[in-house]
């Protein structure tokens, strides 16, 4: 028999940002009581039906509510994170079979449970988060292997702002590059400013590299707050998520700055503004990890540019770094870890109603955002 519950929260007061919106920070969730009832049929869901603009993101009122096999559970959504892969599914760059509930990360409470995921663990009314399709809805169907247990102490809407941008960064910093840096040596971070990349320049930090990070004019002040050992200011490109790389010689200065060796990893969730520069950038044998388009996709270019420093390159993907249940959960003990002792901070710079899903991501599109963007699902 599936286990149901509904559980009566109490949440702090958020305060209310210049826009009207709120933001969420440091929300906690405690469950005063809690009934037996009967999961609604349908649900409100953000839906893609064809490829194109933040518009394209239609709310509809009466989704089904996915039906979960043994080995599921079905989480009640509180909030949803909002990242650039998203976009990049709503657009077609990654082709989505339509039509389809956008988002890959979310976070609430188990409203369902199944033998299998009851055997491993999981109970109704856990507080939990995830990475599966379907994220922007108010119940989304897990598989318990991906279900990420939240630890006390630790808000809903941080440890969903974990997921995808917490693990990413985090396997960006410790294995996509492949062991070809070590500590003391210097690493390059396009875009410190922007969600992901304040996590990779901590945890870089927290890692034992010495951190180059670029980011705009108009986020200075957040990427001064992450420890980098030097940071490269550039100009903003007006209504962009991404930097004017045009505006500073980022190759000179970085070469500057590491006495003409270069760097020894460089992670590029820019794309086609910033390939020159991060080939440029690296030392001898060293690693150019990209991971993003924010403002394109890298274009194919002949192996043979490598030769001058016999460099590699590599264009990794979250999947491939948590293939197996172990390898997730090592990554999220790492990081819940070190957010509870404070090596990490993480900025919730806003929540958008799941009404209003267009404006997450044209907010996010636009280069506005000083840290990490949700939905809030309830």
């Amino acid at each position: 028999m599936l286990s149901r519950l509904i559980a009566t929260t109490s949440l702090r007061t958020r305060p209310a940002l210049s826009s009207g919106r709120t933001a969420p920070f440091n929300l906690t969730l405690s469950t005063t009581s809690a009934r037996l009832f009967s999961t609604p049929v349908t649900q409100r869901a953000a839906v893609v039906h064809e490829a194109g603009d933040a518009d394209q993101l239609k709310l509809e009122s009466a989704w089904p509510v996915p039906k979960i096999a043994d080995g599921q559970v079905l989480v009640r959504n509180e909030f949803a994170g909002i990242n650039f892969i998203d976009t990049y599914h709503r657009k077609g760059l990654y082709p989505r079979d339509f039509p389809f509930i956008g988002g890959q990360e979310g976070g609430g409470v188990v409203a369902e449970t199944t033998p299998q995921a009851e055997a491993a663990g999981i109970k109704v009314g856990d507080r939990v988060t995830y990475s599966v399709f379907g994220s922007y809805a108010e119940y989304t169907a897990v598989p318990a292997g991906k279900i990420l247990p939240v630890p006390d102490g630790v808000g809903i809407d941080v440890a969903t702002s974990c997921v995808v941008q917490g693990m990413t960064a985090h396997y960006l910093t410790t294995d996509a590059h492949a062991g070809l840096i070590k500590p003391g040596e210097w690493m390059l971070i396009h875009g410190v400013g922007g969600g992901t990349c304040q996590w990779a320049a901590q945890m870089a930090k927290a890692r034992g590299y010495k951190v180059i990070g670029t980011v705009s004019k108009g986020k200075e002040s957040v990427a001064r707050a992450l420890g980098c050992d030097e940071l490269i200011v550039l100009d903003e490109v007006p209504g962009a998520s991404y930097e004017d790389y045009e505006s500073v010689d980022v190759v000179k200065r970085v070469m500057e700055i590491t006495d003409g060796v270069g760097c020894k990893a460089v992670i590029d969730g820019i794309g086609l503004s910033t390939v020159d520069i991060s080939i440029g950038s690296l030392a001898r044998r060293g690693i150019f990890v990209s991971f993003g388009n924010a403002s394109g996709a890298v274009p194919a270019f002949p192996v043979l540019r490598l030769i001058a420093k016999s460099a590699f390159v590599t264009r990794p993907k979250l999947l491939d770094y948590t293939v197996d249940r172990a390898e997730l959960l090592s990554r999220s003990d790492e990081i819940f870890g070190w957010l509870k002792d404070g090596t990490l901070k993480v900025a919730v710079d806003t929540s958008f109603p799941l009404d209003n899903a267009p404006d997450g991501h044209k907010y996010l599109e636009s280069g506005a955002s000083k840290g990490k963007v949700l939905y809030d699902c309830k």
